[in-house]
């Protein structure tokens, strides 16, 4: 007898399987409940002033929220998962390029993560490193499997969790500095630009942005996958940063790991910070292996296993190049989002012919030409990548659909007849 396919990896999300606004609330906001966020936003405390700092963090998570409140709307309208919708914009053929990148950079994200669990332990207990990594490279990978039930469990541990101890550091690191006054008048020894600042802040989560569809494809209306995927992005991921550039402010560190050390939190940090970063990755690996499981067609668990596999080994590379992973992040990533989003709202007048009737063309050229396009623009035009990249892309793939229009029969088309698994 056949299994199915509950997380539903090649076809909508029927209404009898969707969620209410509290389950997928608690699944984005485990999401962008990342201890990279307060790195990233460590960074951006040392090189602001206070004020700046502020200011840059509500503008680039209300882009976040604006842009990954789009995309949820268009996965709560038809129950696909990124990987899904991209054959829409890119035809089945090239949407295996996007979801190539986009499952790959998971793959990363959950390496960062382990990395960032595994440190932390070895500065309190001595244990080694790699030992570390690879227990909890294991334990993560095991629990993914079990799909967007474990995603909503963890969460509801994890968000309050990390919101309770992240707020009682932030309370000592400010009465440590004097007050909010002590904050204000922060002066970075070495100031960073408020371009690039934006660009951190918003390259530290635009490739989990463009995979909102993954988790918001399983919220019962449009109402709550938006209203929770604003709420995760805008308030949550925002509340990360501040968490990570109090710290930093105060005690000159940019890893949270080691301002709660210095507060003598390390112990409870380690325990909250383990399930925050568990239930991150499990969304890596969620949405990696939907990737996967698009091009190929094999159950997306064998790629739960093989891609945190990977993640585990490359591990401590990917912790230490976590800046330049960003800078790939900010440019490359946001094009793909661009895509979807013109190509639903803007040239589809905001409805897609039903999954199961589709004919799909084999390879969209004009949209691989956009994507391309976006990722120059994004690199070579001054000002900030990821908006850069994200403008760039709608303009040019609605100029080529509109010179080129695609016609039936022009490129050879594959139906899709419910899809099945291979086990």
């Amino acid at each position: 007898m056949e299994k199915v396919d509950l997380e539903f990896s090649l076809e909508p999300v029927p209404q009898a399987h969707r969620n209410g606004f509290w389950k997928i609330l608690a699944v984005m906001l485990a999401f962008t409940f990342f201890s990279a966020s307060m790195w990233s936003g460590g960074t951006l405390g040392n090189g602001l002033k206070f004020s700046q700092f502020i200011w840059i963090v509500l503008a680039g998570n209300l882009i976040l929220g604006v842009y990954t409140g789009a995309l949820a709307y268009i996965a709560a309208k038809t129950g696909l998962s990124t990987h899904l919708l991209t054959r829409y914009a890119f035809g089945e053929k090239g949407s295996y390029l996007s979801s190539l990148l986009l499952g790959l950079t998971q793959v990363g994200w959950f390496g960062v993560g382990v990395a960032m669990f595994a440190v932390p332990v070895q500065k309190m207990t001595g244990m080694n490193v790699y030992v570390l990594i690879l227990i909890s490279g294991i334990l993560m990978t095991v629990t993914a499997i079990y799909g967007i039930k474990a995603l909503a469990i963890l969460g509801v541990v994890s968000v309050p969790s990390i919101a309770i101890l992240g707020s009682y550091s932030v309370i000592e690191a400010t009465e440590k500095a004097g007050g909010l006054q002590g904050l204000v008048a922060y002066q970075p020894a070495e100031a960073i630009g408020l371009a690039t600042a934006l660009t951190v802040c918003i390259g530290s989560f635009i490739s989990g942005g463009t995979l909102t569809p993954d988790f918001a494809r399983f919220a019962k209306t449009t109402r709550s996958a938006v209203v929770s995927t604003v709420l995760a992005f805008f308030l949550g991921n925002s509340l990360m940063f501040l968490f990570g550039a109090v710290g930093a402010i105060v005690y000159d560190k940019s890893d949270i790991s080691d301002v709660m050390f210095l507060q003598g939190l390390i112990l409870p940090a380690i325990i909250v910070l383990g399930l925050n970063i568990w239930t991150t990755n499990e969304n890596a690996l969620y949405a990696s292996s939907l990737g996967f499981s698009n091009i190929t067609k094999i159950s997306r668990n064998k790629f739960v296993i093989g891609n945190g596999l990977l993640g585990t080994i490359a591990a401590m590379w990917l912790y230490n190049h976590f800046v330049g992973f960003l800078t790939v992040l900010g440019s490359v990533l946001p094009s793909i989002g661009a895509i979807l989003l013109t190509d639903f709202f803007l040239l589809k007048r905001g409805k897609y012919q039903k999954f199961e009737e589709m004919k799909f063309r084999q390879v969209n050229w004009n949209a691989l030409i956009a994507w391309v396009g976006g990722v120059l623009i994004a690199k070579f035009v001054p000002g900030i990548p990821p908006i850069n990249g994200i403008l760039g892309t709608a303009v040019i793939y609605v100029i080529a659909m509109k010179c080129f229009p695609l016609r039936e029969g022009q490129t050879t088309t594959t139906k899709i007849v419910n899809e099945g698994v291979h086990q």
